[in-house]
């Protein structure tokens, strides 16, 4: 994220041409993604579409933006055709089976989704209150991917769901008032890349909790267990505190 904002910050006068603009930029995009792709289809994916926003943002035509995300979804297949078929070891069968599951529930073992779904049954409107969910000790991954169904569940949808899903929005809607307030390129795609991945992220998290899409392992952000994803977060929302700073002070 760092690198493309600062790619886009630096070559504005040619980031709609083709040759000396945008492919630099899309080799190494699809370099890093193919690299996270093999052990984590979810994050490659997250990481992606918020270079594409990022991309939409600093004016790179929707032409080429439509190319790459084939480019992108083909990549995707032809890896998957040939990872299927080698005899080693990868994560292609895990993908298979989510996917499959979660098409058609009855063929596989959707413990994990149908404990989330009970979790947000029992919760309803009002929740249970804090502390009195039953389904975070029978449920997989309860305080790490499934957090959400556990927070609507002692919480409910009107304590607990809508206050989560309007703070990310609102950290959306704050990082655009920081990059209307930029006079500079770079900070402005630096702050609106770093707080779109977070907030994608959220979403999946989320989305995966209420059965919307297949499990995908993402921890909700500030949210979730886990001390790689804390420190990784509060390092994006420090240097976006640190591109706030500089614009309150130049004010």
């Amino acid at each position: 994220i760092i690198f493309v904002a600062r790619y886009l910050s630096r070559n504005q006068d040619e980031i709609r041409n083709f040759k000396k603009g945008f492919l630099p930029v899309l080799i190494w995009i699809m370099l890093i993604c193919g690299l996270i792709l093999p052990a984590n289809l979810s994050t490659a994916a997250i990481l992606f579409l918020s270079c594409m926003v990022l991309l939409m943002v600093g004016r790179v035509r929707i032409l080429y933006l439509l190319a790459l995300i084939a480019i992108g979804i083909s990549f995707v297949m032809i890896f998957f055709v040939l990872a299927s078929k080698s005899e080693q070891q990868n994560r292609t069968g895990t993908w298979q089976n989510r996917v499959m599951t979660y098409v058609n529930p009855e063929e596989g073992d959707n413990f994990q989704s149908d404990k989330a779904k009970i979790a947000i049954a029992n919760g309803g409107v009002l929740g249970k209150f804090a502390g009195h969910s039953t389904q975070r000790h029978t449920l997989p991954q309860a305080y790490s991917i499934f957090i959400f169904a556990i927070i609507i569940e002692e919480y409910g949808f009107l304590f607990g769901a809508f206050p989560l899903v309007f703070i990310y929005l609102t950290l959306l809607y704050r990082a655009g008032v920081i990059v209307r307030k930029c006079d500079r390129t770079f900070p402005a795609f630096l702050a609106i890349g770093l707080v779109i991945g977070v907030v994608i992220q959220a979403f999946v998290n989320m989305s995966v909790a209420v059965g919307l899409i297949p499990v995908t392992g993402q921890p909700l952000p500030w949210i979730s267990r886990g001390g790689t994803s804390l420190l990784f977060t509060s390092l994006a929302f420090g240097i976006l505190l640190g591109i706030s700073r500089s614009v309150e002070k130049k004010q």
